[in-house]
């Protein structure tokens, strides 16, 4: 059973009942809604099909939605196109007028009191750099033109040396925001995060809304700042995502390896998931094949601990969206049979009021792997259980059974938990015997196996996990 879970993002290739039944059954198990493309009616109609395809299908496939976030982006170019000259000068402004004629227009207000000489600004994921010479603090701020090249209407904006005074939610993210909140998703993506309080924020937004079941929060760590905030982030929030994209733009690219291997040892420390993101298997956008340094790319990025993949472009407008998927499928497979994903440490010490808790479930992955156990089993009604054995990244099977089908849909992030919808909670012993021919019987263990429980007595109280026993299927 494959333990690294995968994120497959919608669009015009897959939005189809159809296509998104095939995602699944390839191995999907998050699908990304991007909220900086599609109609509000596109991403609930994917909504509707996916809950459809969960009960046709019985799985439990997550939904995330993925907030556009503060982007900044040049202004429309004059005939569509113009060409930046190494050497040359050329004025930023705030102003909202056409590209043209050595003056470049950005959607950004504060853009000329922000910056200072010396400071760099890239255009179009960084293909063009410039760097600031000076600026009048109010509307307008000249550049020298550093590498050069063609540039197009509405590209994006970069820029790693500044402390900017972007909101964490702009006006489109807080509509978008309303409109989610109606959705029944199980996360919700904020881009561009730069410090915990971006986190507080969205957390407090989210809270006004009257929900049963609240989706949870994935900060995308694609600033320099994030990175600085990293461990304070990750503490507030309730998942990262290694977003390479904008990130790979705004710090030095020979960073980026050694940052993706932090922000993945601070998540699995902190019990957080964490998701890598961004070219992972780009080539197979248009080609049947992906590139052999993709395949090595999606091996490390499980070696060093993620716990899911993502994909982009590759499902939502590539050629081959199920093949992809298919294709990451079997790389994660055959990565999972080496030692390295398994048994990390180095945990964050637990909290007083989970010490009992944390303890027996440390008990659980230690005996797991010293008897070569099959499967831990937990119940939950929280998914703490759930979360923190994925942390430890056993070996074993981790089973959770709940009678929450919105929690057994969140916890398809983490690594290796596959949920079971469950109703009868009674009596510890005929509930336990009652899950363990449950996993007979689906053939996710065998006769004579040997299976751990973890539980609360009294059964079902949440956060009062304080039992351990082991079984024989």
């Amino acid at each position: 059973m494959r333990k690294t879970k995968i994120v497959a993002t919608l669009g015009p290739s897959c939005n189809s009942e159809e296509s998104i039944k095939r995602l699944m059954l390839a191995g999907v198990n998050i699908f990304r809604l991007n909220f900086s493309h599609g109609q509000h009616e596109i991403h609930a109609a994917a909504v509707e099909n996916i809950h459809k395809l969960n009960e046709e299908l019985d799985m439990n496939a997550g939904i995330l939605a993925d907030l556009s976030g503060p982007k900044i982006r040049t202004g429309e170019v004059k005939d569509g196109s113009m060409l930046l000259v190494a050497g040359d000068y050329i004025s930023i402004t705030s102003e909202n007028v056409v590209c043209s004629d050595g003056k470049i227009s950005i959607n950004y207000p504060h853009f000329a009191e922000d910056v200072n000489p010396g400071e760099y600004v890239l255009l179009d994921d960084g293909k063009l750099l410039l760097q600031i010479v000076r600026t009048n603090h109010v509307n307008a701020a000249e550049a020298k033109v550093i590498q050069g090249g063609i540039l197009s209407s509405r590209k994006g904006v970069n820029l790693p040396d500044t402390t900017l005074r972007l909101p964490s939610l702009s006006e489109k993210d807080l509509s978008d925001l309303d409109f989610i909140m109606g959705l029944d998703v199980q996360w919700i993506a904020l881009s561009f995060v730069r410090s915990a309080k971006d986190i507080v924020e969205l957390r407090e937004k989210i809270f006004q809304y009257a929900k049963a079941d609240y989706p949870r929060i994935v900060a995308k760590i694609e600033k320099p700042e994030a990175v600085k905030n990293a461990e304070e982030i990750i503490k507030e929030s309730d998942a990262i995502m290694v977003a390479r994209g904008d990130l790979g733009v705004e710090v030095p690219l020979e960073k980026l390896p050694g940052i993706q291997k932090q922000l993945i040892r601070l998540a699995v420390a902190e019990s957080k998931p964490v998701i890598v993101a961004t070219q992972m298997m780009e080539g197979m956008i248009g080609s049947f094949r992906p590139t052999r340094a993709e395949v090595s790319d999606v091996a490390n990025a499980l070696l060093d601990g993620a716990d899911a993949l993502m994909l982009s472009g590759e499902t939502s407008v590539g050629m081959y969206p199920v093949e992809t998927v298919d294709t990451m499928n079997r790389i994660i497979l055959d990565a999972e049979k080496l030692n390295d994903p398994y048994f990390r440490v180095g945990h964050n010490p637990s909290p007083i009021e989970r010490i009992i808790s944390d303890s027996i479930i440390i008990s659980a992955c230690d005996m797991a792997q010293k008897i070569n156990a099959t499967a831990i089993v937990a119940m939950t009604r929280t998914g703490y259980s759930a979360f923190k054995i994925s942390s430890y990244r056993p070996k074993a099977g981790i089973f959770i059974f709940s009678n929450d089908r919105h929690l057994l849909k969140t916890l398809s992030l983490f690594w290796g938990v596959r949920g079971i919808y469950f109703e009868n909670f009674s009596d510890t012993d005929s509930v336990m015997g009652q899950m363990r021919e449950v996993l007979v019987v689906r053939q996710l263990v065998e006769r004579g196996d040997y299976v751990i429980n973890i539980s609360s007595i009294p059964i079902g109280q949440p956060g009062k996990t304080n039992m351990l026993k082991l079984s024989i299927a």
